[in-house]
């Protein structure tokens, strides 16, 4: 790439940046107009891509991390030929435009994850590059490198401050991912002014502590830039941070280098002298150079031919390792290779349905080999161990991830994984620290990625480990979440169901809550209540009759309610197990009806807040305070949750 062609791309991504943020009156101009350069050189000579074929298996893939500078991504994705055009440009930030506020998955092809919370996008670029170094180990041969790619992300100081980027970039450096090349756009700015406010630490030894190659030059020295690039690929054992000292705004004459040009249209005025001063005609709107319109169109034509010839490798692979082939087909498309041989639990003994989930998993594992995860820091607690030698270093083919304790980082990784394709990620941890993993697990529930959450310890019978680690309002909080799917089985059936229905979703991640404490497994009123509790709830305890009162319940409360209904004298007591709360709550009025007739008296009983069970009940045995420290058992009677208690509410 000629640099005078590097020169007429920049400047096309700067006018297309500036004119953009302009008409929408809104925007981030600062950092396109710093990182101009190597986004022409990252499009136009470094990355491995086609945009004719934009999901092709080995692409490079790209993360802007620093999701505010949006209009960086879709100036170079227009000129590199994604379907991005001028209208959806000039359309920035509107309603509707596939040009949105920040990059978003789905909208347009070439873009690999939704960014925007800052840090986000360093880790979703480390579970992309994990997911490389898995598939290449799987099926990869001596003959074929099907997956032979890398992985480039781009972050600025507001990424790098974010504590999710420190999990990721830690666990980056243990695993010796190198193939991830991450760029820092070192402008020494954020919002409120120069980072040296808030932020004086030495990023490159950070990142050297945490076992990267850490490299180091300038943002608008082009072959300083090819140099670093070329060690950072030289480096196949490290993941590579490469510190670019910048501009912010660059070229804006009087306002480059200052916080002025982080999150604000730069006026018309400025934009005319910027516009001069790059020998672009003032008046000028949207203006792309021909050159390096040029530049591109050949650019395709080449990188066409690259993909053609790696999909005849491709094919020959196919012919060669026809086994291989037929797991990645069934990996992409999210297809077991086998039935699952699901354990029976008819006449067993009462059992924590985290254990019955450990159970579930080895089979699930068995059946789709695509999956992968583990824990964060705790593998035995959550009963959530994969057979075989952990996925490592020395060890890419493995299915178990070591997180360390990393909620954050660990779950935004596996947004990484899931976006990746041919993998299927699950991650666990207590129930109460779903809070260090909410932000990634909200996005995953944006792009609607399948990442499966295994959260134990789910209620107050936690018991000796205190309020702290006793969950209260989370599963409300959980199922507050568009798009996400909370499953809190009553039994070690019921835990088996979970699994079979979290396994068959793909437009969003599930949660599965699970017990510490054992639980009977329940004998079920409905005998098609396998099918039936896909509605989110069934009839686990019936009546000859109408019932007089229904009682809603959901995971150890639901023996709890089947107790207090044998109990009751002088009303007939139907229980319902709600599975999934949300689920139940969205069904049509007949479905509910069917189980919650519109006569009955309706009690519900969780060990949790009562927010979301309102609309289904006029009455709720539950908790509306912290927990205290005690053995479990203890500690649910002295918080009210018994049978006496709820038979006074029905």
């Amino acid at each position: 790439m000629d640099n005078t062609i590097v020169a007429e791309v920049a400047k096309s991504v700067r006018c297309l940046a500036m004119d953009a943020i302009q008409k929408a009156n809104s925007g981030h101009p600062g950092m396109p107009l710093g990182c101009a350069e190597l986004g022409a050189l990252l499009y136009g000579e470094f990355m491995q891509y086609d945009p004719a074929d934009p999901a092709w298996l080995n692409r490079d893939r790209f993360v802007l991390s620093a999701g505010h500078g949006s209009m960086f991504l879709y100036s170079l994705l227009h000129l590199a030929g994604f379907p991005v055009s001028l209208d959806d440009i000039k359309n920035f930030r509107q309603l509707g435009s596939k040009c949105a506020g920040h990059p978003e998955y789905g909208m347009i092809p070439g873009i690999e994850t939704t960014t925007g919370p800052l840090g986000q996008g360093v880790a979703n670029a480390v579970g992309l590059a994990m997911a490389q170094t898995m598939l290449a180990a799987r099926f990869n041969t001596t003959e074929h490198k099907i997956f032979d790619h890398y992985t480039w992300a781009l972050a600025g100081d507001g990424c790098l401050q974010e504590g999710v980027s420190a999990e990721a970039a830690s666990l980056a450096g243990h695993l010796g991912l190198g193939k991830l090349i991450l760029f820092y756009d070192d402008n020494n700015i954020t919002i409120d002014g120069d980072t040296s406010l808030s932020f004086s630490e030495d990023v490159g030894a950070r990142f050297a502590a945490y076992g990267w190659q850490v490299l180091k030059g300038d943002m608008y020295d082009l072959e300083g830039m090819r140099k670093l690039v070329a060690a950072a690929k030289a480096e196949t054992g490290k993941p590579s941070l490469v510190i670019l000292k910048s501009v912010i705004g660059k070229g804006a004459p009087t306002l480059q280098g200052s916080a002025k040009t982080h999150g604000a249209p730069l006026g018309p005025e400025e934009i005319a002298k910027a516009k001069t001063a790059m020998g672009v005609p003032a008046d000028s709107q949207f203006w792309v150079s021909p050159q390096a319109g040029g530049f591109f169109e050949s650019l395709r034509a080449e990188n066409a031919k690259k993909r053609a010839a790696w999909q005849t490798g491709f094919e020959a692979w196919r012919k060669a390792s026809p086994a291989k082939a037929a797991e990645l087909d069934a990996a992409l498309a999210g297809k077991p290779l086998q039935a699952p041989d699901w354990p029976n639990y008819a006449d067993a003994e009462p059992i924590a349905t985290r254990n019955a989930s450990g159970k579930a998993l080895a089979v699930v594992a068995a059946a789709w080999p695509q999956l992968v995860g583990g824990s964060a820091d705790l593998t035995g607690p959550n009963v959530s161990a994969l057979a075989g030698t952990p996925y490592s270093k020395s060890n890419p083919a493995g299915r178990m991830i070591h997180f360390g304790v990393r909620e954050h980082g660990m779950a935004a990784i596996c947004n990484g994984l899931a976006l990746y394709g041919g993998l299927r990620p699950f991650c666990a941890t207590f129930l109460v620290f779903a809070d260090y993993l909410r932000p990634a697990l909200r996005l995953a529930a944006l792009m609607k990625q399948p990442v499966i959450y295994v959260l134990t310890h789910d209620s107050v019978y936690v018991g000796e480990d205190g309020p702290t680690h006793q969950p209260i309002e989370h599963l409300a909080s959980l199922r507050a979440i568009p798009n996400v799917t909370v499953l809190r089985p009553a039994d070690a059936e019921e835990t088996v169901a979970a699994w079979d229905m979290a396994m068959a979703r793909t437009d969003g991640p599930t949660v599965i809550a699970l017990t510490r404490q054992n639980l009977p497994v329940l004998a079920k009123a409905d005998p098609d209540w396998r099918e039936t509790v896909r509605t989110g709830a069934y009839v686990v305890r019936n009546t000859k009759d109408e019932p007089d009162v229904v009682i809603l319940a959901s995971g150890s409360e639901v023996s709890l309610a089947v107790q207090a209904a044998e109990e009751t004298i002088g009303k007939s007591v139907r229980v319902v197990s709600v599975l999934s709360l949300e689920t139940f709550r969205t069904q049509p009025a007949e479905i509910r009806q069917t189980l919650v007739p519109t006569a009955a008296k309706v009690v519900a009983c969780e060990a949790g807040i009562s927010f979301g069970w309102e609309a289904l009940a006029g009455s709720f045995l539950g908790l509306s305070g912290f927990g205290e420290s005690g053995p479990g058992a203890q500690v649910a009677k002295h918080l009210g949750l018994t049978v006496e208690n709820l038979k006074k509410l029905l």
